[in-house]
């Protein structure tokens, strides 16, 4: 009889044992166990980017999820990652900007000014070429993000610092354990997740995009100001910032010399790669967005899209590396005529897409 109660309890044992893993399979994997996933997020592509663009760039060990962007988003905003914890990455990208800084220069936490203009973050999951900032010194959105915590003129901190005062909040631990499976917080965990945020930035309803949705009509002025960005002989714009209505990321994200220097103070492209034949070349950048992203160029010269337009109409200098897009530098540049220039200017400012930069989901948290 001892014997038969011996197997019985074993049975009955093994049952519930049995019985409890069976549960905690229904109820899914916690972060801290082996196998656990989090939840995958689509990027929330506009249909004409859909029917016009090829698919985002989304690298394979860094896949897009719930927890990795609403731990990026957080990251973003938050001063924490700074060497006082007083500047976030919103401190030089500030969402009512298109994610720039209306500043010439981004003051950093000892109040040194860097030497670049902020540029502005949107739709860079389409930037196919993966070379980032103005001279494209990082290929990918996760390294661009481990840059400003430790460069010594903007947010001036170390990693280990940095992973230390994470590590060390209530809150970030189970973040990046929901984000990651693992709540030992480490700089390429942080830079995925900022990078996984950003990528969500997308703008793609201004009034051109709704243009061509069919939604609106476009007025008498910007209509000519499209026809001179495609002129040739005109605005001839299209060679660098795409051509419409096929390429609406407005940027080729490629290098040129724009010809607003004899000499230069800074090599841009040529800096990072050492070419002298990529002194004073600097990325396009995208025209969506103008009317928030000022001032303009790598540097911010120009206060105002008026001082940008007369720059190729009028204001083009020669250098040994100056674009051959620049083909009227001979002539100072296109010679718009002021109605000219009122018009592409009006179209210029269609592209601008309000309700990008007051989309919830993009706010401080």
């Amino acid at each position: 009889m001892t014997y038969f109660k011996h197997i019985q309890t074993f049975f009955f044992a093994a049952a519930c044992c049995f019985f409890i893993a069976s549960c905690a399979s229904d109820e899914g994997s916690t972060p801290e166990e082996e196998g656990y996933e989090p939840t995958p997020l689509d990027l929330k592509v506009p249909v004409l980017f859909q029917q016009t663009i090829s698919s985002p760039v989304i690298p394979g060990d860094n896949p897009q999820t719930v927890e990795g962007v609403a731990l990026g988003k957080k990251l973003f905003f938050d001063p924490i990652l700074s060497g006082d914890n007083t500047l976030a990455c919103a401190g030089c990208h500030a969402p009512e900007e298109a994610f720039s800084d209306s500043r010439q220069f981004s003051p950093g936490i000892d109040g040194i000014e860097g030497r670049r203009n902020s540029m502005p973050l949107f739709n860079l999951a389409w930037n196919f070429k993966e070379n980032f900032f103005w001279d494209g010194r990082v290929n990918s959105l996760e390294k661009q993000a481990l840059e400003p915590v430790i460069d010594p003129v903007e947010m001036h901190n170390t990693w280990p610092n940095a992973i230390s005062n994470l590590q060390a909040t209530s809150a970030y631990p189970e973040l990046f354990s929901k984000a990651f499976g693992t709540s030992t917080i480490d700089s390429t965990m942080v830079s995925k997740a900022i990078a996984q945020f950003v990528r969500t930035l997308i703008s793609g309803n201004s009034r051109y995009d709704q243009f061509l949705r069919g939604e609106i009509e476009l007025t008498e002025a910007e209509q000519n100001g499209l026809d001179i960005y495609i002129d040739e002989e005109r605005g001839d714009c299209f060679h660098c910032h795409g051509t419409p209505p096929n390429d609406l990321l407005w940027t080729d994200n490629d290098f040129h010399n724009n010809g607003l220097d004899e000499i230069f103070d800074d090599l841009g492209r040529g800096a990072a790669t050492g070419d002298p034949r990529e002194f004073g070349l600097f990325k396009t950048p995208s025209l969506r967005n103008l009317a928030y992203t000022a001032p303009y160029m790598h540097d911010g010269r120009f206060e105002t899209l008026e001082e940008v337009i007369d720059h190729y109409s009028e204001g083009l200098v020669y250098s040994e590396t100056i674009d051959p897009l620049m083909k009227a530098v001979g002539e100072g540049g296109v010679q718009l005529t002021e109605q000219d220039k009122q018009d592409l200017k009006a179209f210029l400012l269609s592209l601008s897409d309000e309700s990008f930069i007051n989309n919830p989901d993009f706010q401080e948290p």
